[in-house]
């Protein structure tokens, strides 16, 4: 996810492209980016890195899982397949 160093400097390149005529208000105007930056950011409902990994992780697991247990049921339904035959 996006830290504050990072909207500080998108913030700061829209500034850069407000005409220099208007230089009085370039604090004011990197302030509101930064404001509207971050309050659109947190609307997006993002997951951080480490929890992104996190699932990753579990997922990886719960899929080696499934594969264990097709391979049971596999056997299984070999073995019972295998005394139904004369």
């Amino acid at each position: 996810m996006m830290d504050r160093q990072d909207i500080d400097q998108i913030a700061l390149r829209l500034v850069s492209l407000v005409p220099p005529g208007l230089a009085q208000a370039h604090q004011d105007l990197r302030a509101n980016f930064q404001d509207v930056l971050a309050q659109g950011l947190r609307r997006l409902d993002l997951v951080t890195r480490e929890e992104f990994d996190v699932q990753t992780q579990v997922l990886a697991r719960t899929r080696a899982k499934i594969d264990e247990l097709e391979q049971r049921v596999a056997e299984l339904e070999a073995a019972v397949a295998h005394r139904g035959t004369p």
